[in-house]
């Protein structure tokens, strides 16, 4: 396991925005974090009130939007708008081209979310859509599926082998993990802290898995991990 602490990711501001950047972004280049397998992005991005990305394109990438604080407005070239706000979970597949904006839906108060990219199985998928939401409940002390290749247990789906757990972890709630061999994980530590194998972790963090077996959650604090569970890609 190897760790990528929080203060080494890139880090890009606007007036509007603050967003640290897990893999290399726009101006952010660094050769040793281009990507984790078909992982190609984390961005934890804090938008202002009233801020946000106007109408942009994208193609040929399945592209995940988790909300952690506030809510955020999303149209699209596909007809669809919404509000998400936390605990949503949201999938756009580019495919063969979209467009869309990100807003702030509200003129005073922040709003955090990650906002990642996978790269797909192939170039040229049909553009689509989908949205689900995830109570606490299901998320507390354990780690709920909600994305995954084939949509299953209510996740959303995506065109990638991958399945993208979210966990929430206070005290002593613990959830355990066995990585399969010819797999890899990411872990991302997306708020508070909590230790992997016995590792501290704390916001920010992320940590790269090349090995099967087991994986522990334990000794949360207020934390909320996301864990990546990829084809190995040698």
């Amino acid at each position: 396991m190897k760790i990528r602490k929080s203060a080494d990711r890139g880090y890009a501001e606007r007036s509007w925005l603050k967003s640290w950047h897990t893999f290399s972004f726009a101006d952010y280049y660094d050769p040793a974090y281009m990507n984790f397998g078909v992982l190609r992005v984390i961005n934890d991005d804090i938008i202002a009130g009233g801020g946000g990305f106007p109408t942009h394109p994208h193609a040929d990438m399945e592209i995940i939007t988790y909300v952690l604080d506030g809510a955020l407005e999303h149209k699209d070239s596909m007809g669809n708008g919404s509000v998400m706000a936390p605990g949503e979970v949201q999938r756009m597949s580019a495919g063969t081209g979209v467009t869309h904006s990100e807003f702030n839906h509200s003129p005073d108060t922040p709003t955090r979310l990650l906002q990642i990219w996978i790269v797909p199985d192939r170039r040229g998928h049909q553009p689509g859509y989908e949205q689900e939401s995830f109570s606490e409940e299901e998320k507390r002390g354990r780690l709920r599926l909600v994305a995954s290749g084939d949509g299953r247990d209510g996740s959303v789906s995506l065109n990638q082998d991958v399945n993208l757990f979210a966990g929430l972890f206070n005290g002593e709630e613990r959830s355990g993990f066995d990585l399969q061999p010819g797999r890899m994980a990411w872990v991302q530590v997306a708020r508070g802290q909590v230790s992997l194998n016995g590792m501290a972790l704390e916001q920010g963090d992320g940590v790269s898995v090349t090995d099967s077996g087991s994986l522990e959650f334990s000794n949360g604090d207020g934390a909320e991990v996301l864990l990546f569970d990829l084809a190995g890609s040698g």
